[in-house]
């Protein structure tokens, strides 16, 4: 387990690559966090291999992080990157999965161009998008926080890239 010197810093990562703002907190598989992950993982690339949906990518640090836009571009919760984990990563016990907030950019949305897409709400199988109708123009896509898991479904389907998922900012001390 490295020491709390060794720890990567995203912080300080992003100031020395010009940046002086502190990076979003990476998307990390289901069932960890970025603090346990940084802790704990060896960095073997045993669950990057085993993801059957090929969403799981080599990050900054070596970590593994998600990637929607990747192979079948959403997270089936299979399992399989923790049941393959030779270090104590994943703690499969930890309801919900993980806590991502999905959100959809007005500005890239189609709907909110004018051009009638329901691309995300026919991807997601929680049916956590419902469409708004309003007068003179297309349906708005409206995102349930409490019903979606976090799988990413809408993310690689939408045509605009216009929703995003984003990870809770961690506490520093």
């Amino acid at each position: 387990m490295p020491a709390a010197a060794d720890k990567p810093d995203p912080g300080r990562r992003a100031l020395l690559r010009g940046s002086w703002h502190r990076p979003a907190p990476a998307l990390r598989p289901p069932w960890t966090d970025n603090e346990t992950l940084i802790d704990r993982c060896s960095r073997c690339d045993a669950c990057l291999d085993a993801c059957p949906q090929d969403i799981l990518v080599r990050g900054d640090g070596g970590f593994p992080t998600i990637d929607f836009m990747r192979g079948q571009g959403e997270c089936t919760f299979c399992g399989a990157c923790a049941d393959v984990c030779p270090e104590p990563v994943f703690n499969r016990r930890q309801e919900p999965p993980w806590n991502l907030t999905l959100t959809v950019n007005k500005d890239n949305c189609l709907p909110h161009a004018g051009i009638h897409c329901e691309a995300c709400r026919d991807a997601c199988e929680q049916s956590a998008i419902a469409f708004r109708p309003r007068l003179g123009g297309p349906a708005q896509p409206d995102i349930d926080q409490e019903k979606c898991n976090g799988c990413g479904a809408c993310l690689s389907l939408c045509p605009a890239n216009a929703i995003s998922a984003r990870a809770p900012m961690e506490e520093t001390a």
